[in-house]
């Protein structure tokens, strides 16, 4: 929701893009026969929605928890050389996964977030990865006094809210420059701060006692000789800023994504979730191999390193700190992740071959612009849904959401194939000139493990996003031999196959052993019958 001005007290204003936002509906009449639902979700460029309109009796699978992990059913299929992809391009044979029906929204992968001092000397702009805590906190207690953040790949640079630059020691150690950052929204702008280069360090919530809320920073991995975009204490009434660690961090690093392990913790009296998340150099062997890539694109391209801007004024009175915060720079600044190809189809409408979707772990919602939704001839003024955004500003806009029969992401092994596909009609500034295709978000991803392999950048490999389809279980779901995705007679019929086995039956048949679910008592009976019935037509991923 936002683009960003630089600007201090001596010199004029230059525009420094962020991400851009255009919000298109400023206000909408409520609809006849429709129903209003209040929800919290995480769209791009540090926006929230606040809640979703839908007409009443037609209420949609909206977040991945709510639904059960098994949200949006996954199947498998073929796809032969002479099928044609849409009724218009011909393919060759691949596997694809087809998921039916993701989510409005997806999840939120969050990460805990430390500050320290070290930076370099006062000639060297560039960041400095680093695989362990280096430098002095800034704060007597670092085991308590960290943030929790977003992991948002859709950041160009990183952002520490007010709330958490207090709590990391940003402001107590005067880190700030007298640079500031303008964020503009639909209508207004709040203003942010320049910090003084520092350094900036992450890992997953698992790095978090839960118990205790304190952090070991043993794993965490960071950056030094950063500058970031601080927060000021926002007016009674209005948001702070997010805590967003963008694709500054992003691109030097592998991060690992494991939806099948969510981690749940209470942080200021919220209860947070997030997949289970971590970091490793490019070289670990502990990094998982998936079969699936998807290929992606640092873009703009042409991509050198990390680096802030220095205040060149100040440089005049010799006087030495950053004018604008640290971005991927070479050809042009602030570079993002790229998925090389995406075609939707919509009816009997196309949009193919679409290259400047980006992908954005901080939206939980998937957005396609103005010009891929006249493609496929959707009527703003006729959504399916409409949400509410909240911007930087606290303002709110109205905006249309359709869902749209198939949105489809070529890879490397299996290709992935979306139906009934929920998306938000949007229009976001792109890094390098105009506005973005759109945007893939968490919600189609709730089924998969991920690796995000960073890079791009001078020196190194073309980033990717590796995927696994996640083999979730589903109690009672014994047949065929493994399961099959639903739970229905033919588990019945494998159940009363075993009826009153025990271990030394000729029939027993340990997957038959359902209850008590936690404790199998080695019998197949009335409770197990019990614990079936539970599970009635339960469905998931097979």
């Amino acid at each position: 929701m936002k683009r960003m001005r630089t600007h201090n007290s001596n010199r004029g204003w230059f525009v420094l893009l962020f991400v851009v936002v255009s919000l298109t509906s400023v206000a909408s009449a409520a609809r006849d026969g429709w129903r209003r639902q209040e929800v919290d979700w995480r769209v791009t460029g540090g926006g929230r929605i606040r809640a979703i309109r839908y007409p009443q009796g037609e209420e949609p699978p909206l977040l991945y928890e709510e639904a059960g992990p098994q949200a949006g059913n996954v199947r498998r299929i073929a796809l032969r050389t002479n099928d044609s992809l849409f009724g218009l391009l011909s393919v060759p044979a691949v596997t694809v996964n087809v998921i039916d029906s993701p989510p409005i929204a997806g999840f939120v992968p969050r990460i805990a977030v430390a500050v320290t001092d070290k930076r370099s000397d006062d000639f060297d702009w560039a960041a400095e990865a680093h695989m362990s805590v280096v430098g002095r906190h800034l704060t007597d207690s670092p085991e308590t006094n960290f943030a929790i953040g977003l992991f948002d790949t859709g950041a160009s640079v990183n952002l520490i809210g007010y709330e958490a630059a207090n709590r990391t020691g940003i402001y107590a150690a005067d880190l700030l420059t007298p640079s500031v950052i303008e964020l503009i929204g639909a209508t207004n702008s709040v203003l942010a701060r320049v910090s003084q280069p520092l350094a900036v360090f992450i890992d997953g919530l698992a790095a978090i006692d839960a118990n205790g809320m304190t952090l070991d920073d043993s794993s965490m991995v960071g950056q030094s000789n950063v500058s970031v975009v601080v927060g000021e204490e926002p007016p009674i009434g209005k948001p702070d800023l997010p805590t967003a660690i963008g694709s500054p961090m992003s691109a030097n690093f592998v991060t690992v994504i494991n939806n099948d392990s969510p981690i749940t913790i209470t942080y200021d009296g919220n209860d947070l979730e997030s997949p289970d998340i971590r970091f490793y150099s490019h070289d670990d062997l502990r990094i998982p191999n998936y079969a699936n890539r998807i290929p992606l694109n640092l873009i703009p391209s042409g991509a050198i390193n990390v680096q802030y801007i220095p205040d060149l004024e100040a440089i005049m009175e010799f006087v030495f700190q950053p004018g604008s915060p640290s971005t991927i720079v070479g050809n042009l600044a602030q570079s993002l992740f790229f998925v090389n190809s995406v075609d939707i189809e919509d009816e009997t409408n196309s949009a193919i071959d679409k290259q400047r979707f980006m992908v954005d772990t901080g939206a939980q919602v998937t957005v396609i612009s103005s010009g891929v939704s006249s493609r496929l001839g959707l009527d703003p003024a006729n959504p399916d849904f409409e949400i509410d955004i909240q911007d930087v500003t606290g303002e709110i806009t109205v905006e249309p959401g359709f869902y749209v029969d198939s949105l489809q992401i070529p890879a490397l092994g299996d290709w992935l194939s979306f139906t009934n596909v929920p998306v938000v009609l949007l229009d976001v500034g792109s890094p390098e000139g105009g506005t973005l295709d759109g945007i893939i978000g968490m919600n189609l991803f709730v089924n998969f493990n991920l690796v995000l392999r960073g890079g791009g950048l001078l020196g190194q490999d073309p980033p990717s996003l590796e995927y696994e389809l996640i083999q979730w279980s589903i109690t009672g779901d014994i047949a065929p031999e493994g399961g099959d995705g639903i739970v229905d007679f033919r588990d019945f019929a494998a159940l009363a196959n075993a009826w009153l086995a025990t271990s030394t039956s000729d029939n027993w048949n340990p997957e038959a052993d359902l209850a008590p679910p936690e404790h199998p008592d080695g019998v197949i009976d009335l409770e197990d019958i019990i614990v079936m019935a539970e599970h009635w037509l339960d469905s998931g991923s097979p």
